[in-house]
């Protein structure tokens, strides 16, 4: 899961092990920390990849897309290369598969539309294949490779264009039905879907598909690089995604930044030494596990660290009687603009990321904080919006897997409070306090 299912947060999480309210970027802007001269002063010399290569000896390989206002003027542009990486091949500003620039280790180096060249996702691959190549076999190695597929604008390499021609977004129990009884920012979607949105939805799905099967073969690449080199046995691979994404779903056409599963939830695949193949963890696991699980494999002491997150190793190898949490916290701060969008001036100020039929994805007060609690006998979210109505959605899993039926009035009030509370604690969290028993921990 992701504590924040936007780009920037979400990011700045799996960088610093650390909740959005402890880390500070709460959106993809400038304002919201995004890669500002604050986060480069505050955070930035502590995420784990400066730890990995002052602390345990590591050289550091870092390629694509860093943070969403990377390259800003207002905050360094390019020359600025963040304390901890060797090698740094930095994507400016957002997703780009032509026509981008790259920050090389803080020089500018421009890239056009000719495909053999310049497209991003082979570029990466052909950089990640170079570092393995020639680096320094006398200290270890990290490499955090950062692909903008499966991101619009969804540009598939030229011999994947006419991939998956039959396939369709899911059509699930929630897909296109209106999202009654939820944040109002929900309900004012439009239901049903004009028939232009959902063929634009699909096609938006397809190509994300299309443009994953050249992160496939720089995974395939990867993976041979390394078993060629006697390596594969002595490496770990994480492979995951900074947020989840919605196609249809509440007669959402696309985007992300709400509080359900299919946002908020993303893949997780690891291999590396001591790991059995095959294994499926159900245990609650967040993208902060990321950066701690990094610095325990590399031997370092989590205690010198200020991060929320946990390590995943015991998981990975399978220890028996591991302690792990039963909840976390999802938190994210709504972007709005100030004035109406001109195409939805019903709507009023405040909206933005506003799609034809005036559905609009975020505004100021889609502002909210949930606890998603996971153990043997609950399978629930709680969630608190800041705004006027003080708005609250609650969702049993169990019983309604698609988050159609918000409970918040007609579920047991002791469970409220005790959610109310938890969620409280949690948002005022930071380090070992983050990872306290919830709620229905067993004892």
């Amino acid at each position: 899961y992701v504590p924040s299912a936007l780009c920037c947060p979400s990011r700045a999480s799996i960088l610093t092990g650390k909740y959005p309210h402890n880390h500070h970027v709460v959106n993809n802007t400038l304002e919201g920390n995004c890669s500002s001269k604050s986060w480069q002063k505050i955070q930035e010399p502590n995420t784990f990849p400066a730890l990995l290569k002052s602390m345990c000896g590591y050289q550091t390989f870092f390629a694509g897309k860093y943070l969403n206002e990377y390259g800003a003027e207002d905050a360094g542009g390019v020359g600025h290369v963040p304390p901890g990486w060797s090698f740094w091949y930095a994507l400016e500003k957002n997703s780009k598969y032509y026509n981008y620039t790259l920050s090389v280790n803080g020089k500018a180096r421009r890239h056009g539309e000719n495909y053999s060249v310049d497209y991003l996702t082979d570029v990466l691959a052909n950089m990640s294949l170079d570092f393995l190549e020639y680096k320094s076999n006398f200290e270890p190695f990290f490499m955090m490779i950062s692909t903008p597929a499966p991101h619009s604008p969804w540009t598939a390499a030229p011999q994947y264009k006419n991939s998956f021609q039959n396939v369709s977004a899911p059509r699930n129990s929630n897909f296109n039905i209106h999202g009654k009884n939820k944040h109002w920012l929900i309900r004012q979607a439009k239901t049903p879907m004009t028939n232009s949105s959902i063929q634009f939805l699909d096609d938006a799905y397809r190509k994300r598909w299309q443009t994953l099967l050249s992160v496939d073969d720089l995974v395939e690449k990867l993976v041979k690089k390394l078993e060629f080199h006697g390596e594969l046995d002595n490496t770990y691979i994480f492979y995951t995604s900074d947020n989840g994404f919605h196609t249809g779903q509440f007669s959402l056409p696309i985007d992300k930044r709400q509080l359900y599963e299919f946002d908020i939830k993303v893949p997780l695949l690891v291999r590396g030494p001591g790991i059995k193949p095959n294994q499926t963890n159900k245990m609650l696991v967040a993208n902060i596990d990321l950066g701690p699980t990094i610095l325990d494999i590399a031997g370092y002491d989590l205690n010198k660290t200020q991060m929320d997150g946990m390590s995943l190793l015991p998981l990975l190898r399978g220890d028996k009687n591991v302690t792990w949490r039963s909840d976390f916290l999802v938190e994210y701060q709504g972007e709005g603009y100030n004035g109406s969008d001109p195409t939805c001036p019903g709507l009023g100020p405040g909206v933005t990321h506003c799609f034809p039929d005036c559905v609009c994805e975020d505004s100021y007060n889609n502002t909210y904080a949930c606890v998603r609690t996971m153990s043997t006998s609950w399978d629930l979210q709680y969630c608190e919006f800041d705004d006027r109505e003080v708005f609250v959605e609650v969702y049993n899993l169990t019983a309604d897997p698609h988050q159609i039926n918000n409970i918040a009035k007609t579920i047991d009030q002791e469970i409220l409070e005790k959610m109310n509370y938890r969620l409280m604690m949690l948002q005022s969290c930071s380090g070992a306090t983050c990872r306290t028993p919830g709620v229905f921990d067993p004892g």
